[in-house]
């Protein structure tokens, strides 16, 4: 028998890790509350410095929640949340939460042009936004059911003496104080929703009736084809992964936890591993509004976390900074670290766990999977250039592509099929993907794969040309649409460019009308004005031609086959 059918990778769990686990009918509510029984005086935020208890959290999640019902907020109704990593964006998260309602996320650096078809599909009647993306959300109010804009001034969350450093007239400091907030009119502000104003002070507010299999979350993602579909991820998805995680973690909330919130909660990554997880074991969470090295580096030296979930890029970014700095944290490790979205390089891991004085593991899931479905046991028995076993109560199968059905025998490549409790219910308003995407109740991930007899999973290839870069995922056929309306462009084909780091840099490899000229800069701008920066293509190729098939189709693979052809014959 196959390791698949015989479950082979239990027998390699770590001792703490029990083989088949209790959820129960939890929901993100439920365990908001019981959290905040147990902790209500614990450190739940920090940012930039500035703390806050659970209790101090749970005053603006209340007055939220009351906030949003006067706005006629219901069970079932989809908030959309525009936001960076940021206090207000976890109260608005769990203050919709208790409510019934459904969260969509949305990367607050998208154009209206890719916000528009979205709040289309989801018909989000309010929006809790970043106030330097109101102006962007009011282009779409006209054309979609968006009603009301929510909008939040990050710096009001920040200690008092940044932000009156922050209103000194000064250039440098303008520009600092522009890059995090702006002006919103035609919105209500944060401040105004959560004032007696608008819904009392929520003292007084109830939690509406929800269950563990509502919809908790959409977040969009897409396949080969670029149109995005919404995952409707339930209470019971996420809940599933935050009992498997804290199973599969040693120790994980024996103890006052820190948890690093460099991972944005617009991606089910950083929603499930650092809010769901973080609230589930009280932990308090460092948030950072964006990745950068200058803000994490100062955190993991003054507020050392203790669980660091990131992608290899960011790794090897704090390990450069490290170096530069000669800082050491083996006298105050970070405990536990674990890496997603793209292949972690085997030197990155032995020295990140010499810098950190813990561990870091690898592991591997999908948005649909809400997000984690394989890592590497957290004992020291991790294996380099794997992605692990699977999470207890996971099933994980190798198939032939063309034959669903057909088993393939361990250490031969094949197609990847889940099933388990954090499997997500199906795609928003689209059941002809939905249908597409599940073999019986085995969810496709759509990448190839390796099981050795052991039961431990390699990745092959990835089935989906989902390019992955510093953690984001860019669908070829998005940005190619976007950049088909240019003037000087005949055929284009997106396709990555692999870097050291295993992540891929978006390229374009491009045929152009008669007459026209290649003009990078040109075509940059053009992007930008349609795409979040990091869809942009950092390099346009000019090709005479394009790999197609038969019927004219261009084939991306064969492009970047020929594109790696080519740059390897400079």
């Amino acid at each position: 028998m196959s390791a698949s059918e015989t479950k082979a990778w239990t027998k390699l769990y770590a001792p703490w890790t029990d083989h088949e686990l209790e959820y129960g009918d939890d929901t993100l509510a439920s365990i908001y509350d019981r959290n905040l029984e147990l902790n209500a005086d614990k450190p739940a935020t920090y940012f930039f410095g500035r703390g806050q208890s659970y209790k101090e959290l749970d005053q603006q999640v209340r007055a939220a929640a009351a906030g949003l019902k006067a706005f006629g907020i219901r069970p079932g109704d989809r908030v959309a949340i525009v936001l960076p990593n940021c206090p207000q964006h976890l109260a608005a998260f769990f203050a919709i939460q208790k409510l019934g309602a459904t969260v969509v996320e949305h990367n607050p650096l998208y154009t209206a042009h890719e916000l528009e078809a979205l709040f289309k599909d989801h018909g989000a009647r309010v929006v809790i936004a970043w106030d330097k993306a109101a102006p962007t959300l009011e282009k779409i109010r006209a054309t979609t059911d968006l009603e009301t804009i929510i909008s939040v001034n990050m710096t009001e969350a920040m200690p008092r003496r940044m932000q009156l450093l922050l209103s000194i007239p000064i250039p440098p400091i303008t520009a600092k104080r522009d890059a995090l907030t702006g002006d919103a009119p035609n919105t209500v502000p944060w401040s105004t929703l959560i004032s007696p104003a608008i819904g009392g002070n929520g003292k007084d507010f109830e939690n509406n009736e929800v269950t563990a299999d509502d919809t908790a979350l959409i977040l969009y993602t897409s396949g080969t084809t670029g149109a995005p579909k919404g995952a409707m991820i339930s209470h019971a998805n996420i809940l599933a992964n935050c009992v498997m995680g804290k199973a599969w973690v040693p120790g994980l909330g024996d103890k006052p936890e820190r948890f690093l919130a460099a991972l944005p909660f617009f991606h089910v990554y950083g929603m499930t591993t650092v809010v769901a997880l973080g609230v589930y074991v009280g932990a308090e969470i460092i948030l950072l509004p964006a990745p950068q090295i200058p803000l994490i580096m100062d955190v993991i030296k003054k507020h050392t976390p203790t669980w660091a979930p990131g992608v290899p890029t960011l790794y090897d970014k704090i390990l450069a900074a490290a170096e530069e700095k000669g800082m050491d944290k083996t006298q105050h490790p970070i405990a536990n670290s674990f890496s997603g979205a793209a292949t972690l390089p085997v030197r990155t891991v032995a020295r990140w766990e010499a810098f950190s004085g813990g561990l870091l593991v690898e592991g591997y899931g999908l948005t649909e999977t809400a997000p984690v479905i394989c890592a590497n046991p957290m004992d020291g028995n991790h294996r380099p250039g794997y992605v692990g076993i699977p999470f207890p109560d996971t099933e994980v199968r190798i198939v032939n592509p063309d034959n669903l059905d057909e088993l393939m025998p361990d250490g031969q490549e094949g197609e990847l099929l889940v099933r388990g409790p954090q499997v997500f219910k199906g795609y928003l308003n689209n059941p002809g993907a939905t249908a597409a995407t599940f073999h019986g109740d085995w969810f496709r991930t759509g990448d190839a794969g390796v099981m050795e007899e052991d039961g431990f999973v390699r990745l092959v290839a990835r089935i989906k040309e989902i390019i992955i870069t510093g953690g984001f995922n860019v669908y070829p056929a998005e940005v190619e649409e976007a950049m088909s309306d240019h003037r000087d462009i005949e055929s284009i084909a997106v396709v990555g460019r692999p870097r050291e780091d295993g992540s891929e840099d978006v390229v374009a490899c491009v045929t152009l009308r008669d007459g026209s000229a290649l003009d990078p800069e040109g075509l940059k701008e053009f992007a930008r004005e349609r795409l979040a920066r990091y869809k942009v293509p950092r390099t346009f190729y000019h090709f005479d031609e394009l790999a197609k098939d038969q019927l004219g189709k261009i084939r991306r693979r064969e492009v970047q086959q020929d594109l790696l052809k080519m740059l390897g014959s400079k």
